[in-house]
């Protein structure tokens, strides 16, 4: 019992790091240096892509840290509860980008046309929506350490 516990307890480790891991490459490392590199409509696209990849990422490592917490021996009421809050507070910040700000901001890139969102007069709806969108990722950012120093 002790070693199947010590398993599950290294499994949901190592899906918090993943997934942490996976949000603070993304977001702090590799979004910031395609744009420092390039600029326009393919970066975003780039950048789009990495986010909607990120998002399932996201939603498999949700599902996983919550079968890993449900059938966690080494865990009491207390510390499954916060866990689970966790994982899906992170899912929430997710599914926010997923579903409704990246789809949304992808509509606005492409309905701006050739001369690109910053000419376009949807450029400040679409740069608040930005700010929200990068507002949540820190948010999930730090639910993520959070999820990481709970889940030994």
């Amino acid at each position: 019992m002790a070693q199947t516990a010590g398993r599950i307890a290294a499994a949901r480790l190592l899906v918090a790091a993943l997934w942490a891991g996976a949000l603070w490459v993304l977001g702090y490392v590799a979004a910031p240096a395609v744009f420092s590199l390039a600029g326009g409509a393919l970066t975003g696209d780039l950048v789009g892509a990495f986010l909607r990849r990120l998002a399932w990422i996201s939603m498999a490592c949700a599902v996983l840290m919550l079968i890993l917490v449900r059938f966690s021996p080494d865990l009491d009421g207390a510390r499954r509860r916060s866990l689970k809050l966790l994982v899906l507070a992170m899912l929430a910040c997710a599914l926010v980008m997923f579903v409704g700000l990246q789809p949304a901001m992808a509509f606005m890139r492409d309905a701006a046309g050739p001369a690109g969102i910053r000419a376009s007069p949807m450029w400040t709806r679409f740069a608040v929506m930005h700010g929200v969108s990068q507002l949540f990722h820190l948010i999930e950012s730090v639910l993520a350490a959070m999820l990481l120093l709970k889940s030994r």
